[in-house]
């Protein structure tokens, strides 16, 4: 989405307009959403998103017009745990107003969960060194009531081993044209895959990745992939495979939307952001 997270199109946010760029503060925010209700992301015309949801708390807050830029875009039912966000204003408020007064305007599903005072050359897509997303899944017999919003259902048992042996092809970089939707506006298909550890506690099966950006639907492409070799219908070497052969058809069914989430980026700590969104404070993952 970046597509799993950012796409390559310029969004209109990413310039902000007015008198004079010396009057304006740049803050920087870590957003939590539960991406059930959301059309995604990216502001729409026809539906709620949560960029909408965000600009129309800030404005609120800051009695101004804001405009913020992500991180990376989110697709229609995908969640996040700090999606990571700047905007520019003219408004005087502290941290502390930032946080209590934009939650106190956005829905239950979305929360500021911090804000910092940034340079005002940091951005938010752009300085990111790396990306994270989570895919869960309830691998059991019958279907969850209570994670269902936020994990995939599998009822027939996934080898968690299998699958972990089989995402180690893709660590490094290249081509993932076979994990890529029609759809990508991406330029070029080449992305640096850093870590993908596919793991299992009870009844749940984990696959987190870590990468420098993602394709349109990627993650959850490579996850539709994963789930025949757990199930023992193909080889782990078929992941390979499907890679070397850069061929979308050949690959298995996206993922289903609600099993995902983006954890957040990654920047240098040059930056002063949380520990959660900053590269020295988890280089020894």
């Amino acid at each position: 989405m970046l597509a799993e997270i950012a796409r390559d199109r310029p969004d209109p946010a990413e310039s902000t307009s007015g008198p004079s760029q010396r009057e304006y503060q740049r803050i920087a925010l870590g957003i939590e959403y539960d991406g059930s209700d959301f059309l995604g992301w990216q502001r729409l015309s026809h539906g709620p998103t949560v960029q909408a949801a965000v600009e129309s708390a800030l404005t609120a807050v800051a009695a101004e017009p804001i405009a913020v830029v992500c991180a990376g875009r989110t697709d229609s039912g995908v969640h996040g745990q700090c999606q990571v966000v700047h905007f520019d204003s003219h408004a005087q408020r502290s941290e502390r107003a930032w946080v209590m007064g934009g939650n106190a305007n956005l829905p239950p599903t979305v929360a500021v969960r911090w804000a910092r005072p940034v340079a005002p050359d940091f951005h938010a897509r752009y300085a990111a060194r790396a990306r994270r997303y989570r895919y869960q899944i309830v691998n059991r017999p019958s279907r969850p009531a209570l994670q269902r919003r936020f994990a995939a259902w599998e009822a027939r048992p996934l080898d968690a081993d299998a699958m972990h042996r089989a995402a180690q092809a893709l660590l490094g970089e290249h081509d993932f044209s076979a994990f890529r939707t029609a759809a990508c506006q991406a330029a070029h298909p080449i992305r640096r895959v850093h870590a993908i550890r596919v793991q299992r506690d009870h009844e749940w099966v984990t696959i987190d990745i870590e990468a420098n950006a993602f394709l349109h639907h990627m993650v959850r492409n490579i996850v539709g992939s994963l789930v025949p070799i757990g199930r023992h219908e193909q080889a782990p070497t078929w992941l390979a495979e499907l890679l070397a052969a850069r061929d979308r058809s050949r690959a298995g069914p996206t993922a289903p939307a609600a099993g995902l989430t983006f954890i957040g980026p990654r920047y240098p700590v040059t930056w002063g952001l949380p520990a959660e969104v900053s590269l020295a404070a988890t280089a020894s993952d």
